[in-house]
């Protein structure tokens, strides 16, 4: 008989994806969480693994021959926790298991940074997919052109999301630790997470103790113009370097490659750019995803498929065909005056770039953003003031108080960089996108919903209205 596994926080992006992966390797699987909604719970569903919402002793009885727990939501004095630990049940890090599982004997492609992680990663799975080398991968979202965040593949690369945030309640080191990758992209480096890091000093220490784990034959890929990271290299480094950017970098080290990605616009408020190697031009890419942080995200994943031995021509014609993913700018209704978009918002730099992309592709059509402060960062009010200027791409910004806020969110309503108004009520919120009337001519409006969560079921609900309303 095979394995019996529980995974405790199953609704997260990681162990819901390990879940999957373990359900693949044949495991007996199933797990609980305190809530669970789309994507995740939609995964979960179609790979038929029994999750429970909420936790309840008899999930354990008997005891699975290992518990996978997750970070977010686990503390000491957790019910689910205090049982295990009381009756000395087998228990592990959902990171740790991933990297001696699944990771120990692969080429781990590792995408890292505050932004982009889930896209680039996204992009690099599907480069190495077009060219036939059938990656395994774990993607903390729902990839379009696959349809599910992940899989065990069938050759040595495995793709992985690499993500700084605390491993477990009892491993306060950030997941990546546990990755071991050859080839690394750090997106990018700002200060997040200020539930558990007080300053971006300690996030580039767990960065540090990541670039110590990688070989000297492998690959760092990294911005050519970010004194963060600049920063973070000069603490010590052991493997070659690849810049991405459209200036020169500051050489750090002797492992420094001459090799500079950069991208040319071929013209504004287009999809089209040139991909460029050290000043040459190797081929034109023309994607579905719009903004300079998408075409940051496609040469960072070019890059480290070309370590895996894709030729960079290949990974351009590659992306051409790449979706995006489920929850980034997604649109989930249109018509020929309205388009209302699920993103994934979770930092302020994440939506200003997001409404940046979209002000680019939409010239002067109007844009509401519609935000939740959801992450630990925002609630806390860590960043209220980029918080506030982060929506200046749009002509109207809303903000949602979910009720976890520490701090008063109409500040943000005190000279507002644009319009700004503050819900605290989701269904009124749905009577306000709905009766908003119907834009002038043939211009359309353009609506973002932005979280990081299930924003209280606000979409369904915007769905369901507009099915019943049609």
């Amino acid at each position: 008989m095979s394995k019996k596994l529980y995974f405790l926080g199953i609704g997260g992006t990681l162990i819901g994806s390990l879940a999957m992966l373990a359900k693949e390797l044949g495991f007996q699987v199933s797990g609980s969480d305190d809530q669970l909604y789309p994507p995740m719970s939609d995964l979960l569903a179609t790979a038929g693994i029994e999750v429970f919402e909420g936790f309840e002793e008899q999930q354990l009885d008997p005891a699975p021959e290992q518990i996978i727990i997750g970070n977010s939501g686990l503390p000491r004095g957790n019910q689910a926790i205090e049982y295990i630990l009381e009756r000395g049940l087998n228990y592990v890090s959902g990171a740790e298991w991933l990297g001696e599982t699944i990771l120990r004997d692969k080429w781990v492609l590792a995408v890292s940074g505050t932004h982009g992680k889930t896209t680039t990663a996204s992009m690099l799975v599907w480069i190495l997919e077009k060219s036939g080398l059938n990656p395994g991968f774990l993607i903390g979202g729902a990839p379009l052109n696959f349809g599910v965040s992940s899989r065990l593949g069938s050759d040595p690369f495995f793709v992985v999301e690499a993500d700084e945030y605390d491993t477990s309640y009892f491993d306060r080191r950030s997941k990546f630790v546990h990755y071991r990758p050859r080839t690394l992209v750090i997106n990018n480096l700002e200060f997040d997470h200020a539930d558990i890091f007080k300053d971006i000093t300690e996030i580039k220490n767990q960065f540090h103790l990541l670039l110590r784990t990688m070989p000297g034959n492998g690959l760092i890929v990294a911005p050519a113009n970010s004194p963060e990271i600049d920063d973070l290299l000069e603490t010590g480094v052991w493997t070659n370097i690849s810049r991405v950017g459209n200036r020169p970098p500051k050489k750090i080290t002797t492992l420094e490659t001459n090799d500079l990605w950069s991208a040319t616009e071929v013209e504004k408020s287009t999809n089209y750019f040139d991909v460029e190697l050290n000043d040459s031009v190797i081929g034109r890419l023309e994607m579905n995803n719009s903004g300079e942080h998408n075409r940051s995200n496609a040469l960072n994943a070019i890059a480290a498929a070309r370590h895996a031995g894709v030729p960079p021509m290949l990974a351009i014609e590659a992306l051409k065909e790449f979706r995006g993913v489920k929850r980034r700018l997604e649109i989930f209704f249109e018509d020929d005056h309205l388009a209302i978009y699920d993103d994934f918002a979770h930092h302020p730099t994440a939506i200003r770039t997001t409404l940046q992309g979209l002000r680019d592709q939409v010239s002067s059509e109007e844009i509401i953003a519609i935000v939740e402060p959801r992450t630990h960062t925002m609630s806390l009010g860590t960043l209220r003031h980029e918080l506030k200027t982060s929506v200046s791409a749009s002509d109207k910004a809303i903000f949602f108080n979910n009720g976890r806020m520490s701090w008063d969110l109409n500040e943000l309503t005190k000279d507002p960089v644009v319009d700004t108004q503050i819900f605290d009520q989701v269904d009124k919120l749905v009577e306000y996108i709905l009766g908003l009337p119907q834009s002038a001519g043939d211009k359309k409006r353009h609506i973002v919903v932005m979280s990081n969560g299930s924003f209280d079921g606000l979409r369904q609900k915007v769905e369901d209205k507009l099915k019943k309303n049609k």
